[in-house]
């Protein structure tokens, strides 16, 4: 009875199991599937303009629609002038798209995601971490994001069939919602999984969609609100209230409002960026589009919330709040002028979320279970988790519970910080590729038992700069210094943590390190059509194939006429 039972969950185990090569050990099970290895020639889809539409579609989304409203309202700036908030964008967005081309060039070199791309830099386990940390925020954010989608299916609804808004609640008070609220979230939710089944190679193709309507929907509601209200409003007239200081510290905190917005993209960038079909489809195609899109959203937000206040006498930044008052006593073209920008919001919604939560938790999840997970069946673990948590229950019992998901970029910011450094500066774009599978102790990216006790050294430097101003954010008071340094938290945290990494670096250097700018992308000629099975070597072997094994020493040390550091020591 037990033989059998033993042999049934073993049959249970191959039958769930993943794609993958045949012939990996153990261990290589617990680095690579197909999803994880470099992205084969053949999937490599993505071209520049793909990357366009992609952040065409992006930025027109809620929270980039009122992006601007902290600034001008004063909440936390004083309140700045409509054109001194809209430059904040400008300059936030700008910083976030070289950011985002940054990591992403890692991603469209290599073909490599982010979960394997922090190998380098924390260790093969020590990853696992960085990891678990994006993986956990991202189904966070699946389920809010989910959430603000159902309110856009309450007002398309409603806009179709009045009688929505009146619907009977049959949930208890001590729920934290009612029935029509999370009948709209879950007819979201569900109307979501069909995008999650896609492969992310083709997934661009529903950014291509979103990219046309969204926008279009957009101008829209732009033209009608400044027709209806006969103007653009009073808000671009009226001057700002932040003088001297109060007006520096304003701009910076609209600059780092811009940049936290993005502070999960910026880090989970290769997860897209490895599709492109060449590193220069990905780069000045984000670099710009970034800017530009979310700019040209935010204003949008700005003059349709000011011909707000002519048409409601305040201004009403939420578009979705903005969209049910237009509904009172609207006639049927006005209804259906609502369904469609609601709709055009809902499909906003349902790009973010699969752009910025469902593939990088899936790409995560994969990374931390990759023989039995992938990143379809991460995406689907994150829209359970997120529907699991109740997402109205954090946003009713705490209205600091937005402002802790914004300021945890603070704990991004030191990872980012320690990957661009170690690429950039410390390996001068250099990875060998190969050994980011592999466990082998004598490898140049296991470091001590598969830790990176530099790059964790260097997160936690990050962190603990920022630290104490994140406690305040919160709602806890701090020193005012704290503070101070809370307002350039993303920079402080990317600073701190890369400045400590480079020092360590130049003090106890690492292994597999370029003198010179050397990004290869030759592990297909190396692993001749992608088999790890073939070349990446079991922990046995590894142990007795001596200190060029460690390093992946080529002809003599010398990499396509590069010399490569032959430091043996991996600790």
């Amino acid at each position: 009875m037990r033989r059998y039972t033993s042999s049934r969950l073993r049959y249970l185990s191959e039958k769930i199991a993943t794609e993958n090569e045949p012939g990996l050990s153990n261990t290589q099970l617990l680095l690579v599937n197909h999803d994880l290895k470099p992205v084969e020639p053949e999937r490599r889809q993505w071209g520049m303009w793909n990357f366009v539409g992609f952040w065409i579609a992006d930025c027109f989304n809620i929270n980039t629609w009122m992006i601007a409203a902290s600034m001008i309202s004063g909440v936390g700036t004083s309140g700045l002038a409509w054109w001194q908030a809209w430059i904040c964008v400008w300059v936030g967005y700008t910083f976030s798209g070289y950011f985002v081309s940054l990591t992403g060039r890692i991603g469209a070199t290599y073909h490599i995601p982010f979960p394997v791309v922090a190998r380098a830099s924390f260790g093969i386990w020590g990853s696992l971490w960085p990891v678990f940390n994006r993986a956990a925020m991202a189904c966070i954010w699946y389920g809010v994001q989910s959430w603000i989608g159902g309110q856009c299916v309450t007002i398309m609804i409603t806009a179709i069939w009045p009688q929505y808004s009146d619907l009977p609640n049959s949930l208890s008070s001590s729920s934290g919602t009612n029935t029509k609220e999370y009948l709209s979230f879950f007819l979201f939710w569900f109307c979501s999984l069909p995008a999650i089944w896609f492969p992310v190679h083709k997934i661009r193709h529903l950014f291509t969609v979103k990219a046309y309507f969204v926008p279009a929907a957009g101008l829209a509601y732009f033209i009608w609100t400044i027709v209806r209200a006969k103007g653009i409003g009073p808000i671009v007239k009226q001057p700002g209230n932040a003088q001297g200081s109060d007006l520096a510290w304003g701009v910076i905190q609209g600059i780092m409002s811009s940049i936290a917005n993005f502070a999960t993209l910026i880090v989970n960038d290769p997860d897209f960026a490895r599709f492109a079909r060449k590193p220069s489809d990905a780069i000045w195609s984000q670099r710009l589009t970034i800017p530009i899109g979310f700019a040209v959203t935010s204003f949008i937000g700005i003059i349709v919330s000011s011909s707000s206040t002519v048409l409601y006498g305040e201004p009403i930044w939420n578009p979705l709040d903005l969209l049910a008052r237009l509904l009172d006593g609207a006639n049927s073209a006005e209804r259906f002028g609502v369904f469609m920008i609601a709709a055009a919001f809902a499909l906003a919604q349902l790009g973010t979320n699969i752009a910025a939560n469902s593939v990088s938790a899936g790409t995560d999840m994969t990374a931390l279970l990759p023989r039995y997970l992938n990143i379809r069946r991460g995406g689907y673990i994150c829209a359970l988790v997120g529907l699991a948590m109740c997402p109205w229950n954090l946003l009713s019992s705490s209205n600091k519970f937005t402002t802790y998901l914004s300021a945890y970029s603070v704990f991004l910011s030191s990872i980012a910080g320690v990957i661009l450094t170690d690429y950039y500066i410390v390996r001068r774009g250099y990875y060998q590729t190969r050994d980011l599978y592999t466990a082998r102790p004598t490898g140049p990216y296991y470091y001590i038992f598969g830790f990176h006790w530099r790059g964790y050294t260097a997160y936690i430097c990050g962190i603990l700069i920022n630290i104490v101003g994140f406690v305040g954010a919160i709602g806890v008071d701090v020193p005012v210094g704290a503070a101070y340094i809370y307002n350039v938290n993303f920079f402080a945290g990317l600073l701190v943590a890369g400045g400590t990494y480079w020092a360590m670096c130049k003090i106890s250097p690492v292994p597999a390190t370029s003198d010179r700018w050397c990004e290869i992308d030759d592990y297909f000629e190396q692993t001749r059509g992608g088999s790890v099975a073939d070349y990446v070597v079991d922990e046995e072997v590894g142990a007795d194939s001596g200190s060029d094994a460690a390093v992946g020493k080529e002809d003599g040390g010398h990499k396509g006429g590069v010399h490569v550091s032959d430091k043996t020591a991996h600790f």
